[in-house]
Parts: C-alpha cells; structure tokens; sequence
C-alpha cells in the first residue's frame, strides 16, 4: 500500500498538478491538507474521473482536509472525536483493515500568541484521540502538516529557527508524546535518506532555490506497520511547478500480506 500526504495550499489553485500527480505515482491513498474550499465546492467528480473515491471536510478561506482512496473506504470520521473544534483540521477512515488519518495541525503563529495556545491545547487532544484510535487500530497511520520540525537536522538553520514556532520545545515535546504512544517516524526508519529532507520552503527570499527549508509534513505508522515499512519518500518535483504549493508530498510503502 502506498500511502501519501501533501498540503496542496488551495485546492482550486492546484487541482490540476494533484490530477497530473495522481495520474503519475498512483497511490493507494493521498491525504490533503489545505484544500481551502467548503463542502460543496470540493471537486469530487475530477477525483472520481481519476480512479479514486474521497471525502472531504471543508472550510472557507483556510484549512479543510480530504482523503483520496483507490480502495474501498470505511468509518469515516471528521475532527479529533470528543475535542470541540470549530476548524475542519482532521479527516480519517479504514482503507483494508488500515486506519488512515489525515491531519493538518495547526501553525501556532508565534510562541507568545494566543494560537499557540490553541496549538497545544489541539495537540494534547489529538495526542488523547489517538491513543484511543491504537487500541481500536494496531495498525493505524498518522500523516499530514504537522508544522513541527522535530529536530534540528529537520531545519536548515538550527541557530536561526531556535526557539521559533515550529521548532519550540513545546511542539517538540509534543511529536515525541506522539511517538511515544507506538507511533514511529516513517522517514527516519532509514538511515539512508538524503541530506536536507525538506517538506516545505517559503514562497518569499528564494528559499526554495536556496534550499532552506523544514521537514514538517510527516508520516507516523504505528509499531505493527513498522516492520512493513519499505520506503518512505519526499518528492520535491512538483515544488518546481508553475505556481506550486510551497510544501512537497511525502509517500510511504507499505507492503501488507493480502
């Protein structure tokens, strides 16, 4: 099964190099973040044309979140369950007997704002859900914008972004109370990855041809995914677009006995 996440930054804007993206890699399931359009804007018949099955939960000018599946898709579920939550941020169903869940967490703005107050009240509630979401299903993947560089070797310059939002000691904290639930970074099972593994670059001072980025768009599959694990990849081609998203998808191989 090849499972995969990208924040697309407006769906309407760039519908067709998600059409063409699908159309060249054909994965299993494509998590969205960003999809930026309500309910009924979401443009489910192109996706259908294309092969695959999707919901969606949406939301006017920001956020809203969909889930892509050429297989068959139950017990879908919108929002973190039992967090009360006026912004669409959360998307999950079962694909096969694995628990997909899509997620675009929020930015948090600055360290000393009420966002990021937000941010973590938000991230203890999804940190709750999902350790209810384990014990239903072993095996189960999180992936999506987390806005959270985890690490240092996850920024382009420590120095720089230390203590910054998206590199806080608070938002690191609290990946690692994800993993600490049997959640495992899919990227960083491999010891071989290429040097600078960024997800998303700003649109602003060349930072994409410059290269300075972040890796804060992940994928974390729990501990009876883990050994299944083949690849889990980052593909920078489509940030090189024509009006490109200024995050890169990131794909995950799982290989699962029939």
């Amino acid at each position: 099964m090849k499972i995969a996440t990208w924040n697309v930054n407006s769906l309407a804007v760039r519908l067709p190099q998600v059409l063409d993206w699908l159309n060249t890699h054909r994965p299993d399931v494509l998590v969205l973040q960003e999809t930026k359009l309500t309910d009924d804007k979401f443009p489910g018949p192109d996706f259908e044309a294309a092969g695959y099955v999707s919901h969606w939960f949406g939301q006017k000018t920001y956020n809203g979140v969909a889930i892509l599946s050429r297989r068959p898709v139950t017990d879908v579920v919108r929002n973190i369950v039992g967090h009360e939550d006026t912004q669409a941020r959360v998307i999950a169903a079962t694909v096969d007997d694995v628990r997909v869940i899509g997620a675009y967490f929020p930015n948090g703005q600055a360290p000393d704002s009420e966002k990021f107050v937000y941010k973590m009240a938000w991230l203890d509630a999804i940190r709750r859900w999902i350790g209810e979401e384990l014990v239903r299903h072993p095996k189960l993947v999180l992936l999506g914008d987390f806005n959270i560089a985890p690490e240092d070797r996850d920024v382009h310059d420590p120095v720089l972004w230390a203590g910054q939002i998206h590199c806080t000691p608070e938002e690191r904290a609290q990946f690692q109370g994800l993993l600490g639930l049997g959640l495992h970074d899919a990227f960083r099972l491999f010891d071989d990855q290429p040097p600078k593994p960024w997800t998303w670059w700003d649109y602003r001072n060349l930072a994409f041809r410059k290269n300075q980025g972040l890796r804060i768009d992940h994928i974390l599959v729990s501990d009876a995914l883990k050994p299944h694990v083949g690849a889990c990849t980052i593909d920078k081609v489509p940030r090189k677009n024509e009006r490109p998203s200024d995050h890169a998808p990131v794909v995950v191989d799982i290989s699962l006995e029939s």
